[in-house]
């Protein structure tokens, strides 16, 4: 069974609701006064049947039966009625199944009698056909349809339409105004799952929003906080393990090189290697939330991470797209890059290449390196802190962070990152970042 084909946003279902309401009522409305106004129309109707029909009959027997035909003659065509001799024998056509016609012939008969003949088309004329005697003679009176039936009420459908379209117009001001609160929650609830700090709910809104609007700023309140606090403990943890690191590495360089440099080497990178795990939890708990976005030529960032690259020694190739100046934060972005690189140097060797490429909507940015890839199963779970996998690539240390940040920044900045075996051997490191966030 097919789902039904409804509008995806609450603001279009609330206006479908409203529209269809509307016509119901409208038309529930026409025909309950159709059903009460149809009987005093057909009253009418056979009252004024009834009234020609008396006034036709008192007129032939009040005159001579020798001026009778000429009577009929002059009766004839006034107010369009038209009266003329019946023969029963003929055959007679059946009313139509229309109930406001059989009601006025039911009130005619209840007036004229229950032998009264009545039909709406004889000898291919339409009107109302009334039978009436005078002794042995049998007479129609042919009333036209046009006194019998009303006009459509082609003003009333304007009136209609006007009503439907200022009821349809008050209806969206309030679905707009049931909907910004919720688009406002959903906004506030997006921003705080990317990591951002949401702007207050406003408080004054519907009382039924009001306290979820409330509980909302109470959690973001209490995330942002606790978000300061666990910044403020690893700064100090921080700050209090490189103190004796420092004085180790101190301690380390003063160790003379004879017998014992080769442990010295060792000592010093195991120091490096630790300073710079404390480094990336910083970094991963600091976050980038709160720097401002500029807009920024692309190339000039991968123009300085090539510098940047050189000058540590490193073979790099940058391949630059066109020009294109996007908002973005400058520093996260400079810090994505960094670590897509370190991590290509750290674990595919050799040469890593850097690419771009423009599109309608997007701008991708690739770090090609000539490692071993990565098996596909673990491909996406790289992206999550903490995660490693050391024995896919290389023996590298590390705290596993590096790709989970990068992976923040770019999903703060509404674009997505992507680890992809290449087919002809190392991995591409894929960031797509759309040109209007």
């Amino acid at each position: 069974m097919k789902p039904l084909l409804l509008p995806k946003t609450l603001l279009a279902r609330v206006m479908l609701l409203i529209a269809v309401l509307l016509a119901v009522a409208q038309v529930a409305s026409l025909q309950i006064f159709e059903y009460f106004e149809r009987e005093p129309r057909a009253e009418a109707t056979a009252l004024q049947a009834v009234t020609v029909v008396n006034y036709t009959r008192a007129s032939l027997i009040a005159s001579q039966e020798s001026l009778r035909l000429a009577l009929l003659s002059e009766i004839t065509g006034k107010e369009g009625v038209r009266i003329y001799y019946a023969d029963f024998m003929e055959e007679i056509e059946p009313l139509p199944a229309d109930p406001f016609i059989n009601l006025v012939a039911n009130k005619i008969r209840q007036r004229l009698g229950q032998e009264t003949i009545i039909t709406v088309n004889h000898y291919g004329v339409e009107g109302l056909w009334i039978s009436f005697n005078i002794g042995p003679d049998d007479y129609w009176v042919v009333i036209p349809r046009v006194h019998v039936e009303r006009a459509f009420p082609w003003q009333w459908l304007g009136w209609a339409a006007l009503v439907l379209a200022l009821s349809l117009g008050a209806g969206y001001f309030i679905a707009i105004r049931i909907n910004r609160p919720l688009h406002l929650l959903m906004n506030a609830a997006d921003r705080l799952r990317n990591g951002e700090q949401p702007e207050k709910l406003p408080e004054g809104s519907f009382a039924e929003l009001q306290e979820v609007n409330d509980t909302f700023n109470k959690m973001a309140d209490s995330l942002a906080e606790l978000d300061a606090e666990r910044t403020l403990i690893l700064a100090g943890v921080s700050h209090d393990i490189r103190t004796p690191l420092a004085r180790l590495r101190l301690a380390v360089e003063m160790l003379p090189e004879e017998g014992c440099a080769s442990l010295k080497h060792g000592m010093v990178e195991d120091i490096a290697d630790m300073d710079n795990i404390i480094h990336q939890f910083l970094d991963f708990v600091k976050g980038v939330e709160g720097e401002p976005t500029h807009m920024t030529d692309i190339n000039s960032l991968l123009q300085a991470l090539h510098d940047r690259q050189l000058r540590a020694g490193r073979d790099i190739v940058v391949q630059l797209a066109a020009n294109y100046v996007v908002p973005i934060k400058p520093l996260a972005m400079q810090r994505l890059l960094d670590n897509l690189v370190g991590n290509a140097y750290a674990y595919g060797g050799g040469q890593v290449r850097v690419a771009s490429s423009i599109s309608a909507e997007h701008i991708v940015i690739s770090v090609f390196d000539n490692g071993p890839g990565i098996p596909d199963t673990h491909l996406e779970k790289l992206l999550r802190p903490f995660e490693r996998l050391d024995s896919a690539r290389s023996n590298a240390g590390g705290s596993g962070l590096g790709l989970a940040i990068a992976d923040r920044i770019a999903k703060l900045h509404h674009g997505k990152l992507q680890l992809i075996n290449r087919p002809e051997g190392g991995l591409e490191a894929r960031l797509t970042i759309p040109i209007k966030n």
